[in-house]
């Protein structure tokens, strides 16, 4: 099996029954791999000698194959409104980031799936250092529960893979840690809290819909045009648009699931009433909403956001065309907190 260890193998990157089947191995009774659960993502356990509950003799075989944690943090940074950003580095001196979000409803966490990105979004900072590699479910997790453990009354509520690289070109790493996240033994929280954010990776898409998630996709959407859409994200060269709103429907009608378009607006590009007017044409009589985003200013990429009439205009349009639009609440601008901001002044220094 896979997972016939190495030493110090990262514990997380088993699920349930991997664990059960590896106590079995070593002739320890299985049902300690829910306690092991429970210690690691209910109960925030920082070593194995903290599982109480288990025999001296598996904690100790735990300790010489397996660690829990192996992030250092490098920076965490508040912003006034409650928001916190964290930059982690891995083991191998890579950079990934996190971002906890409160509201008086919810805590968000939103993470990351890569460690750089590959995909070159024109208003996005992730991939101005290039692509280092995926990160492993294991790390995934890591960072979850980093937020959870640092989090007002040690939860989270909900889960967004929208930060640094492109979650479903990370399939099974990404979809191995829902399946965790899920679980009523780890994590717990729904599928329906759980988002994930992508460019239009068209054969991952169809993939997701065949997963039986109930899971929350958001498609970052950024313009109504191939020409526009191939200026801001490049990926529509390989996956035009017109296919890509294809497989949406596809996705929409396989799993009865609602769609969120993600559309940030970039000043003189993409936020014009034409802009407006043409998003409408191509989402009428869609099961789907959109997010309006006024992109963060990243002087590297010298984007800056409409101004406020512009930004109402646009959303206003839209309503009217009977697009269901929300507009997103700036959060932490004040601490840089769009992706990569950080990871790129940190590793520019």
């Amino acid at each position: 099996m896979w997972y016939n260890i190495n030493p110090m193998q990262d514990i997380k990157d088993l699920n349930l029954l991997e664990l059960e089947e590896l106590l079995r191995s070593w002739r320890s009774n299985s049902y300690h791999a829910k306690q092991i659960f429970s210690w690691i993502y209910q109960k925030g356990a920082r070593d194995f000698d903290q599982m109480s509950d288990l025999p001296l003799d598996l904690r100790k075989r735990l300790k010489e194959n397996f660690y829990l944690f192996s992030f250092n943090l490098a920076k965490l940074i508040s912003s006034r409104d409650g928001t916190e950003k964290f930059l982690f580095a891995l083991k191998d001196k890579n950079f990934i980031e996190a971002v906890s979000i409160p509201t008086e409803e919810r805590i968000t966490g939103c993470i990351s799936t890569q460690a750089g990105c590959k995909f070159g979004c024109y208003f996005c900072a992730s991939g101005l250092l290039g692509f280092k590699r995926d990160l492993t479910s294991g790390e995934i997790l890591e960072e979850v529960l980093n937020l959870k453990n640092n989090s007002k009354n040690k939860k989270i509520t909900h889960l967004v893979f929208m930060g640094t690289g492109e979650p479903l070109d990370n399939y099974d790493n990404v979809l191995r840690s829902i399946r965790i996240i899920n679980s009523p033994y780890a994590f717990n929280i729904g599928a329906r809290r759980i988002t994930i954010s992508t460019c239009g990776i068209i054969p991952a898409i169809k993939k997701l819909s065949k997963e039986g998630l109930q899971l929350e996709l958001s498609i970052s959407l950024h313009a109504a045009d191939d020409k526009t859409r191939a200026q801001l994200l490049p990926i529509n060269k390989k996956y035009p648009l017109p296919d890509l709103m294809a497989a949406c429907r596809e996705y929409i009608k396989n799993t009865d699931r609602q769609i969120t378009f993600e559309y940030v607006l970039i000043k003189n590009i993409n936020s014009a009433l034409p802009d407006a007017r043409n998003l409408g044409k191509i989402l009428r009589n869609l099961n789907c909403k959109v997010n309006l985003i006024p992109c963060n200013t990243i002087e590297e990429l010298k984007v800056e956001a409409p101004n406020k009439l512009e930004i109402l205009l646009f959303r206003d349009y839209l309503l009217k065309a009977g697009v269901k639009v929300t507009l997103r609440k700036p959060r932490g601008h004040d601490i840089e907190a769009a992706c990569g901001q950080l990871r790129l002044r940190y590793e520019k220094r």
